[in-house]
């Protein structure tokens, strides 16, 4: 049985039970569940700031590694983009200068980077998004730089073709050298007694005495000519040409390649020849120039001084 309240009614000067309303015992019901709600509330709130669910516990774990992981990386990405960045001073700065190329500016380098970071705008989180453009730009740095650098390899392939071709030593070893006539230009012709240009320099030394090729390149003539005598002709490409006079004989033929340093004859006296000697002619094209000017190539300071003091000697040229 439910307990009975009552109260002191000082009118009646007795005390009568308390009779509640519908509408009272519903108000308190009311204000009973609605404080009964607020501190349920707050406390719910007070739990889950101070103890997160496990799952929001792990998952905070992760996306904190993450974090780190994505750390490392840009730092790994910072530093490949600092190694590049000396990869390309070198490209610039030394392999372009060595060939003779014009340096990459930087439009060239940074070409397509724009397209590719529209794409990365749609990346919601600014780690991530920055991460990937910076990946974005060295990926493209280095197609930049591979194409570069085949650019760099085949011109280097073609300039040491160029380079062996080239005449850059003397016909005649040093040590089987008398003299060297240094006159290029008009003289006088020992044997005919008048003035004619003299298109070569004269290499004095003992008959038989070997002839080198002076670069690479393929034999265009190899005949017995009234004036030159026994002569050689190397086409060496890139419109250089060589000439050999006046050899007691040859051992190459027309159409056979040869290499720079590789003996073609032999020093002689055929021809319209006063003595021993090799006449050596360049010509670069067809207009012959002073072979003098390509000995240093091959020779230190101390002996291009000593091979311009042997040829200051001659007063005159041989053939």
């Amino acid at each position: 049985m439910a307990k009975v309240r009552y109260q002191y009614n000082s009118e009646t000067c007795k005390y009568e039970p308390v009779i509640i309303s519908p509408r009272v015992a519903g108000r308190r019901l009311l204000i009973f569940l609605s404080i009964s709600f607020i501190i349920g509330l707050c406390g719910l709130l007070y739990f889950n700031y101070n103890f997160p669910l496990i799952d929001e516990t792990l998952q905070a774990a992760r996306n904190q590694k993450l974090k780190t992981e994505w750390t490392v990386l840009y730092k790994q990405l910072e530093r490949t983009s600092r190694q590049l960045s000396t990869l390309e001073h070198n490209d610039d700065k030394n392999y372009r200068v060595i060939l003779d190329l014009e340096p990459l500016d930087q439009s060239q380098r940074e070409a397509g980077v724009g397209g590719r970071e529209k794409e990365s705008s749609s990346i919601a989180y600014p780690l991530i998004r920055i991460a990937y453009e910076q990946a974005e730009k060295i990926k493209n740095r280095l197609d930049i730089e591979a194409q570069s650098h085949e650019q760099l390899s085949n011109e280097l392939t073609r300039k040491e073709k160029m380079w062996a071709s080239r005449p850059a030593i003397q016909p005649v070893s040093n040590k089987d050298l008398k003299h060297l006539h240094t006159i290029f230009g008009l003289r006088m012709h020992p044997l005919l007694g008048y003035v004619r240009p003299h298109n070569g320099l004269d290499f004095t030394a003992p008959q038989g005495s070997p002839v080198y090729a002076t670069g690479d390149g393929r034999v265009g003539f190899a005949q017995y000519s009234t004036s030159y005598g026994n002569v050689v002709y190397i086409n060496h490409g890139y419109d250089f040409e060589t000439r050999y006079a006046h050899l007691t004989n040859f051992i190459v033929g027309a159409g056979q390649t040869v290499k720079r340093g590789q003996i073609i004859g032999y020093v002689g006296n055929t021809g319209l020849s006063v003595s021993a000697h090799l006449h050596y002619e360049v010509l670069y094209k067809n207009s012959p120039i002073n072979p003098i000017n390509f000995f240093q190539r091959d020779l230190n300071n101390k002996e291009y001084e000593k091979l311009i003091e042997v040829g200051s000697m001659a007063t005159s040229s041989l053939d």
